[in-house]
C-alpha cells in the first residue's frame, strides 16, 4: 500500500501509468469491450469488480490529460437506431472537471473507429463497468 494513491490502482498499473509518455493512450473499458482481442499490441490490465468512473477517477488523480490536442479524451458514439442514453457520460464530464480538465474537450467517435483507434492503444483497462457505451480513451499529457 501506498499513501495517497487509490487502492483501484494495481502495481501494474502503476508502472504502466509511469511507462506512458506525452501522447500515449489509455482505455478504460466497459465489461462488454472486447479488451483482449483489441489489445493485442497493447497491455492489458484486468480491474473486474471496478468500474469505469471510479477508475477513472483514480487515475485523472495521477495523469493529466494532453493539453495540445483538441481532444484528449473520446467516447464511443451510440450506435444509429439504439435507444439508449449513455448517462455515464455525465459522470465522466464531472470526474474531468474536477481534475481540472475541459469536460468539453471530448471527442465522440463512431464504434468502429473507436475499436481502431484503441487498437493503438498503450494500455487497455478491463473493469467490470455494466453500463454500454462507457469506454473511454485518454491521452496522457505533460506532468508538469
Amino acid at each position: 500500500m501506498l499513501k495517497g494513491i487509490s487502492p483501484l490502482l494495481s502495481p501494474e498499473l502503476l508502472k504502466v501509468l509511469c511507462e506512458m509518455g506525452h501522447g500515449d493512450e489509455l482505455v478504460i473499458a466497459d465489461g462488454n469491450f472486447p479488451a483482449e482481442s483489441i489489445g493485442k499490441n497493447a497491455i492489458v490490465i484486468r480491474a473486474d469488480g471496478h468500474g469505469v468512473p471510479e477508475m477513472l477517477d483514480a487515475i485523472l488523480q495521477l495523469i493529466p490529460l494532453d493539453q495540445y490536442v483538441d481532444q484528449p479524451a473520446a467516447l464511443m458514439k451510440v450506435v444509429p437506431g439504439d435507444p439508449v442514453m449513455p448517462v455515464i457520460w455525465d459522470e465522466y464530464r464531472a470526474l474531468l472537471k474536477k481534475h481540472g480538465e475541459d469536460p468539453d474537450k471530448v471527442e465522440m467517435m463512431e464504434r468502429f473507429a473507436f475499436y481502431d483507434r484503441a487498437k493503438n492503444a498503450y494500455a487497455v483497462i478491463a473493469t467490470g463497468e455494466t453500463a454500454i457505451y462507457a469506454n473511454v480513451l485518454l491521452k496522457k499529457g505533460v506532468v508538469k
